[in-house]
């Protein structure tokens, strides 16, 4: 169990940049979601090779659901192709299908990038610190009207109150 003190020593703010976030993607598909965003990072120095990383995510992928509801959904992969644990933000015009909780596509999708050393440290702080915000349907929401990166930088920055 992660305490308190810990979640608050670890902020989103330190894993995602306005590089890392992409308001406008070209995306149709899951698929199409989960390799633009992986070039993003590619792009960025965050990982070494797209073909690995999104191998990765597109594997954990079959483990589970991560449409969490309310059209967000938090793919993620734990990857050696990881330089840095790192968030990447995409956000799509026409919702993409993707398998959700509540049955309902996507429009913003939030992908970590997880190094293989992080697994079981930083990542669970991450998802946790993540899930905290999202139980907010406010931030929710406001992540969904969100029309500049820095709203969106504000948004993911923003210490969870549950």
């Amino acid at each position: 169990m992660v305490t308190k003190q810990v979640m608050s020593e670890f902020s989103i703010a330190n894993v995602i940049t306005e590089k890392l976030i992409r308001l406008e993607m070209k995306a149709k598909t899951k698929k199409e979601a989960i390799l633009e965003l992986s070039e993003l990072l590619k792009e960025n120095g965050i990982i070494k090779d797209v073909d690995d990383f999104s191998s990765d995510v597109f594997q954990r992928e079959k483990e589970g659901i991560t449409g969490i509801g309310n059209g967000v959904a938090i793919p993620h992969g734990k990857s050696a192709s990881v330089i840095q644990t790192s968030l990447v933000v995409g956000k799509v015009e026409t919702p993409i299908p993707w398998e959700s909780l509540d049955e309902q596509p996507v429009k913003v999708i939030i992908l970590f990038a997880v190094k293989d050393t992080d697994a079981n440290t930083v990542h669970i702080k991450l998802l946790q610190k993540v899930a905290m915000l999202l139980a907010e349907d406010t931030i929710i929401e406001k992540m969904n009207q969100a029309t500049s990166k820095a709203e969106l930088m504000e948004l993911l920055a923003k210490e969870p109150t549950v």
